[in-house]
């Protein structure tokens, strides 16, 4: 518990404006329930799928680096107008049908009161924990935004510069610890196709070992995926920073991230402390929640997560 206010008062001095109306027990009173149904929802699919953690993590980054954190990815698009949905980076996320199951169950339980934006959010930091990751308190009251365009999306690809994804962690609020731990603690249980990283296995420094696997690995068709993280890929801990360390980062934005002078410092610490590196992806999770939220009357709490309530 001492742990959890620790956090939460970082928290409260890092994203003041976004605490005006977010809080810990949001739906206390309006649906006391709200938080264990999403997490029993994802403990029942994490038993059969523990990939799922990639997944949600995955989700979250994607859904709060376009329009903030407002469910905007998660609009289905319709003919004549596409949606975030439709777009390239966002083609390989998945999970939506847990998103749903949850929110059946909570509009079952409480009619529209429940935002899928704070879904995402319980279901992420849920599925982190299954995962063998730090657990970890996340204010709740966020609204569902009312616009989701694929001409929003600008997401930072596998091979972008250290520097170029400073900047883009900056224009969210996020500094380059954050940086660091997100891009990290995603990858230590994701996996990448073979295309995205070819740039990688022509790269003489590469581990050896490890670019023989992979490219036997990936010399079969229907460009095969790969564990981001070789040694413990579906628990969140810091090994992938361990293996960075030792030229094993299979992304180039990972690798590069332990060569960057103004990165590699992090790196190195995380890779000396599974503790110190716990605390600081706790400290970006709930930091990330903040990015650009609507709360109050802004937006709205959709009855399906996938469609707008006006139907458009």
């Amino acid at each position: 518990m001492r742990a959890i206010t620790a956090l939460f008062f970082l928290f409260c001095f890092l994203v003041p404006s976004a605490l005006a109306q977010l809080r810990l027990g949001f739906y206390g009173r309006s649906c006391p329930r709200a938080e264990s149904i999403v997490a029993n929802v994802v403990a029942n699919r994490f038993r059969r799928d523990r990939s799922i953690t990639a997944a949600f993590l995955r989700m979250q980054f994607h859904d709060c680096f376009v329009r903030g954190c407002d469910a905007s990815l998660l609009i289905d698009p319709r003919p004549g107008r596409p949606s975030e949905k439709s777009t390239g980076p966002n083609a390989s996320v998945r999970g939506y049908e847990v998103i749903d199951e949850a929110k059946r169950q909570l509009e079952a339980a409480c009619p529209r009161t429940v935002s899928c934006a704070d879904i995402v959010t319980l279901a992420t930091r849920d599925s982190v924990a299954l995962a063998g990751g730090p657990r970890f308190s996340v204010p709740t009251g966020r609204r569902d935004g009312l616009r989701s365009s694929p001409n929003d999306v600008n997401l930072p690809g596998p091979t972008i510069p250290v520097g170029a994804s400073i900047q883009l962690f900056a224009a969210q609020g996020m500094n380059v610890n954050d940086m660091v731990t997100l891009i990290g603690g995603g990858h230590s249980v994701g996996t990448a196709h073979c295309s995205l990283f070819q740039d990688r296995l022509a790269d003489p420094a590469m581990d050896r070992t490890l670019n023989a696997r992979l490219r036997s690995t990936c010399r079969a068709p229907n460009d095969p995926s790969v564990f981001l993280d070789q040694g413990t890929p579906f628990t969140v801990d810091n090994a992938i920073y361990g293996g960075i360390q030792r030229q094993r980062g299979i992304l180039r934005i990972d690798q590069n991230l332990g060569l960057d002078r103004s990165t590699r410092g992090i790196v190195s610490s995380f890779a000396s402390s599974n503790a110190l590196f716990r605390q600081r992806f706790a400290q970006a999770m709930v930091k990330m929640g903040t990015i650009k939220v609507l709360t109050g009357r802004s937006g709205e709490i959709r009855r399906n997560c996938r469609v707008f309530n006006n139907g458009r």
